[in-house]
């Protein structure tokens, strides 16, 4: 628990905080590039990570020349956990510092708050976290998972594994949700029955599906009744948990399910907002063998990642900004995503020979922008989206990922929901109300 109040507890200058690299010289032309994340609240504990990644990134672009002939100036703005605040803080990097490029957000709330900042101003923001899909913005670049690149793959190998329950559980927002919604119709799809997919289901006047599992606030701590409703959902021994909880809330959910004497023998926890950097807080010893889905894990065997790894170790040691914690740090599939989104806009740059936004985003949009990164080779696609492989992990006692499956080059796809339902159509299913007219939905039927 130390180092997540540490995390949480990070000192913040206000307003924005403008860091040029050590190494750049007070008369060499730069260009100001926005970090845009909460570096205090209750995402600080994830969103932290991510500033010193990006700082660890333009260092090492500027020891190596910059970005056409320009040092990377970053200007750091504290979204602060408040997703309004997060729109402020946007305006502010757009309008005011005038920056060239963001790279911001980790709650899909707070890049929706966002958004229509970006697509006024004509902004460029780069997105590093898995989220739910059902978005194309001309001004956001998703270096994150989307849904078909961690959900539905991890719930696949969950089906090959034998499991045939299924209980979703997420922080009450739009990823949860939405990843949620996709999930229920995925299952359904492959034959799992409703009353396998566990966490409540809620319907609107017409009885359509409009949301399926249980949620939980931000920052919420009180699991005991949820976990007990896991148990027993449980308790036929073929069951598993698809878990959507984000920031701090993790804590207090896995003390429960290890209280509760759910194992990843009798239970397994899938989750897709907790990586390496998270189990620095979690009690890993006791949630070895839970699961994680990511497109990187710190454990991958390649000379790229060991080279990375390397680079970043070394940084820690010798970097001097506020507020960056240097013990026990590790690297996650949102930090990477974070760095290879800098070096895919760095190649767009230099393949537009601009900054120019609508110039950059052209070149980014060509197709031809790839990075080979530590998790693989990544090229961003004309749909915003990246195709690059995903992993699936099992945690270790040192809170690291064994990798137990790979899918290579999956290309990002952001629309699932329309799809789904013409699948589910094809195949005859469709939503009956119970006799008695209650919000929940009593059988389904296969013409």
């Amino acid at each position: 628990m130390k180092n997540l109040f540490r995390a949480i507890g990070l000192s913040v200058l206000s307003g924005s905080l403008l860091f040029s690299s050590a190494k750049a010289a007070d008369k060499e032309e730069t260009v100001k590039v926005g970090v845009l994340h909460s570096l205090t609240g209750t995402m600080a504990i994830s969103e932290t990570s991510l500033r010193d990644i990006l700082l660890f990134t333009f260092d090492e672009i500027n020891k190596n020349g910059g970005v056409l002939g320009k040092k990377i100036e970053p200007v750091i703005v504290d979204g602060a956990s408040n997703w309004p605040l997060f729109a402020e803080k946007a305006k502010q990097l757009l309008e005011e510092d005038k920056v060239a490029v963001t790279f911001g957000c980790w709650t899909s709330v707070s890049r929706k708050s966002v958004l229509p900042v970006f697509e006024k101003d004509n902004g460029l923001l780069f997105y590093p976290v898995q989220y739910e899909g059902e978005e194309m913005s001309h001004n956001i670049f998703y270096t994150a998972e989307a849904v078909n690149q961690q959900a539905i793959p991890a719930v696949d190998y969950m089906l090959a594994q034998g499991k045939k329950k299924f209980y979703l559980i997420g922080t009450d927002y739009v990823y949860p949700q939405t990843t949620n919604l996709i999930l229920f119709k995925y299952l359904l799809l492959h034959g799992v029955p409703v009353e396998n997919i566990g966490g409540g289901l809620r319907k609107d006047d017409s009885g359509k599906v409009i949301s399926a599992g249980k949620y939980t606030p931000f920052s919420y701590t009180d699991y005991q009744q949820i976990v007990a409703d896991i148990k027993g959902f449980a308790a036929s021994g073929d069951a598993c948990v698809i878990n959507t909880i984000n920031g701090d809330s993790n804590v207090p959910f896995f003390k429960e399910i290890a209280s509760a004497g759910l194992t990843p023998a009798n239970c397994p926890v899938v989750s897709f907002s907790l990586a390496e950097d998270e189990f620095r807080s979690l009690p890993a010893k006791d949630l070895v063998g839970e699961l994680g889905c990511w497109t990187y894990f710190m454990s991958i065997k390649s000379p790229e990642n060991k080279a990375f790894l390397a680079k970043w170790a070394d940084w820690i040691k010798t970097e001097s900004y506020p507020g960056v914690v240097k013990e026990n740090r590790v690297v996650d599939s949102p930090m990477v995503l974070s760095y290879n989104g800098v070096y895919l806009w760095k190649k767009a740059v230099e393949k537009a020979k601009s900054f120019d936004v609508d110039k950059v985003r052209e070149a980014l949009e060509s197709g031809d922008i790839s990075f080979n990164g530590p998790g693989g080779k990544t090229t961003m696609q004309k749909n915003h989206h990246t195709i690059k492989n995903v992993y699936i992990g099992t945690t270790k006692a040192d809170g690291q990922f064994k990798i137990v499956k790979t899918f290579a080059d999956v290309k990002g796809e952001p629309w699932l929901l329309k799809g789904l339902d013409e699948e589910l159509a094809k195949k005859g299913i469709s939503w009956i109300q119970s006799l008695d007219g209650a919000n929940s939905i009593a059988a389904l039927s296969f013409n």
